[in-house]
Order: C-alpha cells, then sequence, then structure tokens
C-alpha cells in the first residue's frame, strides 16, 4: 500500500502465533541464553515459575504473521526503527495475537513519507503482554 493511500488508524489483526516450547529453547539457547529462559529448574525459583519466552522471540512470532497481511507490501522501502515494550511474561504455549495499527503518518519528500505501526499483542487470556512501534519509510504514489 502506498504512503499516500494509508490512514491514521487503519488496523489489522494478525493470525495466532503460538509459542512452542523447543522452538523457544532453540531461540534462547542461540540469542538469548540465560537460565530464566533455558533451565526449567532454575526457572521455578523465580517469580514466574516456569520458563519465560525471550521477548524479542514473542514479538518476532507475532511480527512474522503481521507481515502475512503487511500494510505496506512492495511499497516499503525500509525500516527505521521499533521499540518493543514487555508488559507480561509470555510462556511456553502461549497463543499470541495482536493488533497492528497505523498510529502516525509524517510526509517526507514526494518520493516517500513515514508511517508509524503500533503493534498490540495480547496472550489467550486477553492479556496486553507487549507493545511494538516501528517507523518504516513507505513509497508515495508515482505522480
Amino acid at each position: 500500500m502506498y504512503f499516500d493511500d494509508m490512514k491514521i488508524g487503519m488496523k489489522v489483526d494478525t493470525a495466532p502465533a503460538v509459542i512452542e516450547k523447543e522452538k523457544m529453547l532453540a531461540f534462547a539457547r542461540l540469542y538469548d541464553n540465560i537460565p530464566l529462559h533455558t533451565d526449567e529448574e532454575y526457572a521455578k525459583t523465580t517469580p514466574f515459575g516456569k520458563l519465560i519466552a525471550p521477548g524479542v522471540m514473542s514479538f518476532l512470532e507475532v511480527w512474522s504473521k503481521y507481515l502475512e497481511v503487511d500494510f505496506y507490501g512492495e511499497e516499503l522501502l525500509a525500516g527505521i526503527s521499533t521499540k518493543i515494550e514487555w508488559h507480561k511474561p509470555v510462556f511456553p504455549d502461549d497463543v499470541l495475537t495482536g493488533t497492528a495499527e497505523i498510529t502516525n503518518l509524517v510526509e517526507r519528500n514526494p518520493k516517500n513519507g513515514l508511517a508509524e505501526l503500533t503493534i498490540k499483542v495480547y496472550n489467550q487470556n486477553g492479556e496486553l503482554v507487549l507493545t511494538d512501534v516501528t517507523e518504516s519509510v513507505v513509497k508515495r504514489r508515482p505522480a
């Protein structure tokens, strides 16, 4: 979708993303190898009582589902930034869904604009577990 066709408030929901334990452990061992993500005995001694998923993995699981219904498509030029806030832990076997909303649009020049996308991610209990705000450069409609 071209920048010119976007409107603040446009929303799309993502398909459910399941946090599979084995996939979570593999990701954690590669990218976030701390006992809270990889050692079940240790995790039992924490306030969470069990393993929790790495936050970045939780985001990426939902992001991959967002890309299936992506607002930008081929008009995306580049990502600029992303800011993830984690509100609640995500556990193995949690089912995450997201609502993606265009929350800001800034015209940059005749060729592109800056689109801000906010994704709110909820677990199977309807609890907000994370929020992401991503800014991207998106093509404008050719003159």
